[in-house]
């Protein structure tokens, strides 16, 4: 069944544009860079949490911790992350980021976002306020929905 709605179909066709321009630019720098999506979800799972284990990060990605012991140690030997040990517990190895892999998601993030920077700039200052006011209320109202989003 199709929404009637003139402000669904337009916000739909206009997801649908950021999501395509987005994600080409970003699946682009990916594949410039070697890394799979698995491994890019890796290192976004790091950034935000800091520190994960090794069946942490294999729960987050739906695979086994072999599957998840072999991408990290890819990570590793591109000096993406590094791996310690707990200083708990020895046998758990505790995995972070490196600068290299904060450098690598910011490079993929600045990727992914530069359309919007040519967007912007085709732009006029009066469209941009008002844009910027409908968007407001759009964050606003989706965060009463559901709360903000972690």
């Amino acid at each position: 069944m199709s929404n009637t709605d003139p402000f669904i179909a337009t916000f739909q066709q206009w997801q649908d544009i950021f999501m395509h321009r987005s994600l080409r630019k970003f699946i682009h720098f990916a594949r410039e860079s070697g890394l799979s999506m698995s491994m890019i979800g890796t290192l976004f799972h790091l950034s935000k949490k800091g520190c994960a284990g090794v069946t942490d990060l294999g729960d987050h990605l739906g695979v086994t911790s072999a599957a998840s012991s072999q991408m990290l140690e890819r990570l590793v030997q591109q000096e993406l992350i590094l791996r310690t040990e707990d200083p708990i517990d020895r046998r758990v190895k505790q995995i972070v980021l490196t600068e290299k892999g904060h450098q690598v998601l910011d490079e993929g993030i600045r990727a992914r976002q530069g359309w919007l920077d040519d967007l912007a700039e085709t732009l006029s200052l009066e469209e941009k306020k008002l844009i910027k006011r409908a968007l407001d209320i759009m964050i606003n109202r989706a965060n009463q929905l559901e709360g903000p989003i972690e």
